[in-house]
């Protein structure tokens, strides 16, 4: 038998062996990667999907709006049109701004007047219906989705209804909801809708706010500041009415959309890394009796030290590999609907990029090799007959120490000298803790800070898209840390059990109830939790804070600290069962077995 089919048949061995463990590995690694390679992918993906929009649509280099529509607003708009740098325009067009009202949601609108047949610079793309004709209108699509309106329903325009013919998308405008890009309209939150021109007559007749615009091509579409500072003092000498705007600003402004989201899955990603290694280190520990007597066995037939070494951390590189592809994967799934909100650009099928691949893969296998590389060096260090012999470790005992702890009651007792044997799971426990309860209390206090909605007059008819894509971040973010805390407390209990399970036979033989055993091994997890949740508050605080731009919303103290020592019940729910089943095993089979 080849040396690589040898350590392939032993690692599908011991992966049939141990079904679970290899499944908790699998779990808390795809979470962690899945997660940084969303956070990686946030970063330019804004300004990838207008440039796909952009040129789907042959959206403008540049875009300059004049207050009114008469001659003077018009003229100082179409002398842009004969500059040098100018390869192609459309317009002046006249855009409204009024109000629309849509299955009894009133929100403000830029009503753009548009012809039958889209002029060179901005053709928006109809991805449902058809374009403008008289009597219908057209709305962008970011806008639909926010109204929850389709082809064929109706809308009320300025007090006319009309009947909706058609969804289109445009790189001509910030997404929804900054329709109005700065120019001389109400100032609130717009959405887009276009209208045949001669549709606009009744608008125009009622008196509303009226803006030319005109669009314009570059012969260099990255000299757009160079082009602005050229022109604008001949177009508008007071620098006081004409408002101009550069593609390079859109990206800007379409990024703000993501601006929450991006820290929210990179600081989350950290943190279920650092879940991920607590659960494999665990598992590490575990495992590492079996592992040693499993080298012992290696060497008696002859395996060199490096084939052990391959054949102890292959099970846990290959996992990691696969629990990397399946985060990639994960992320590639939900990639479009997080990277566009609003629904406003075109998203096309996109993958994670090189770099993002690389930093995953090394962290995955950075996770598995660093949490598996000690118990591994430990056991090939162990002599053959020592391994093979696994003989018990004997602790020390300290006279004053016993006498205090013999004061105690049996449950805390056990518990109190589970954690002495073996302080470092504790603390890693409670950090495990102090981690997931960060998020929560994150996540409490950013759900506590008012949102002002995208409504007429700031209502909240109309979803604030920006706070909402944030806050359903840190609630996936959190729902993923819990799981993986869950996980962690069930794995660090089994583990304990199992390692602990010749002391509490012992103990059961000097009088220990099978109840006291449980209630023992779940103090051991109990008394790390409590200064872990606590310590969860202040780090909450401190991360939103971190992040916040301005005045901050305090929730109700009783709220934070009540979620904080909500974790003891959880944990005590979830140590229930596994130090159940420990407690109830034979005390003479677990001696015997010893023997």
């Amino acid at each position: 038998m080849g040396r690589v089919l040898l350590v392939f048949r032993l690692v599908l061995a011991d992966v049939r062996r141990h079904p679970a463990q290899a499944v908790m590995l699998l779990v808390s690694i795809t979470a962690a990667t899945a997660m940084l390679s969303l956070g990686m992918s946030l970063h330019g993906a804004t300004e990838a999907l207008y440039r796909q929009t952009r040129a789907a649509t042959a959206g403008p280099d540049f875009v300059a709006f004049s207050p009114g529509s008469d001659r003077a607003a018009t003229s100082a708009l179409t002398s842009l049109e004969h500059a040098p740098e100018v390869v192609a325009h459309s317009g002046p067009y006249r855009q409204f701004y009024a109000t629309l009202t849509a299955r009894g949601t009133t929100s403000n609108v830029v009503a753009q007047g548009a012809k039958a047949t889209p002029g060179p610079v901005d053709r928006p793309l109809v991805t449902s219906g058809s374009w403008v004709r008289p009597g219908g209108v057209v709305i962008e699509r970011g806008f639909a989705n926010a109204l929850g309106v389709h082809v064929g329903d109706h809308v009320t325009v300025a007090g006319r209804s009309l009947p909706i013919v058609g969804i289109a998308v445009t790189a001509a405008y910030t997404v929804y909801p900054w329709a109005e890009m700065g120019a001389e309209g109400p100032g609130d939150n717009s959405g887009l809708v276009w209208l045949n021109e001669p549709d606009t007559r009744a608008l125009a007749s009622a008196s509303l706010s009226v803006t030319s615009a005109i669009y314009l091509k570059l012969r260099d579409p990255s000299a757009t500041q160079a082009f602005l500072d050229s022109h604008r003092a001949s177009v508008d000498p007071n620098q006081a009415t004409t408002h101009f705007v550069t593609w390079q600003f859109m990206v800007v402004q379409d990024s703000v959309m993501l601006k929450d989201s991006q820290p929210i899955l990179v600081v989350g990603s950290w943190l279920l890394c650092f879940l991920a290694i607590a659960g494999v280190a665990t598992l590490a520990a575990g495992r590492a009796a079996k592992q040693t007597r499993r080298v012992g066995l290696l060497k008696a037939v002859g395996a060199t030290p490096g084939l052990i070494a391959a054949v102890l951390l292959a099970e846990y590189l290959t996992l990691a590999l696969l629990a990397d592809a399946l985060g990639l994967t994960a992320a590639r799934l939900a990639e479009p609907a997080l990277i566009n909100p609003t629904a406003s650009l075109i998203t096309t099928a996109t993958g994670p990029t090189g770099t993002t691949i690389a930093v995953t893969t090394i962290i995955a296998l950075a996770v598995a090799a660093l949490t598996t590389l000690g118990p591994t060096i430990r056991a090939l260090r162990t002599e053959t007959v020592a391994a093979l012999a696994d003989t018990a470790h004997q602790p020390q005992h300290r006279a004053h120490l016993t006498r205090i702890s013999a004061l105690l009651p049996a449950p805390l007792l056990l518990g109190l000298r589970l954690i002495a044997r073996r302080p470092g799971r504790a603390i890693l426990h409670a950090c495990n803790m102090t981690a997931t309860l960060t998020a929560i209390i994150a996540l409490l206090m950013l759900n506590a800070q008012p949102a002002r909605g995208y409504g007429l007059g700031g209502s909240s008819s109309l979803t604030n898209l920006k706070v909402d894509q944030g806050r359903h971040m840190m609630l996936a973010v959190t729902a993923a840390l819990i799981i993986l805390a869950v996980i962690n407390t069930v794995t660090i209990t089994w583990t304990t059990a199992q390692e602990a399970r010749p002391t509490m036979a012992i103990a059961r033989t000097l009088g220990a109830t099978p109840g006291q055993i449980t209630a023992g091994l779940s103090v051991a997890q109990l008394l790390p939790t409590l200064p872990g949740a606590l310590a969860g508050i202040p780090m909450g605080i401190v991360l939103c804070l971190l992040f916040s731009a301005g005045g901050v919303t305090w929730p109700p103290a009783w709220l934070l600290f009540a979620t904080a020592l909500s974790a003891l019940p959880a944990t005590a729910a979830l140590t229930a069962v596994p130090a159940r089943v420990a407690a109830r095993r034979s005390v003479a089979q677990t001696l015997s077995a010893e023997a």
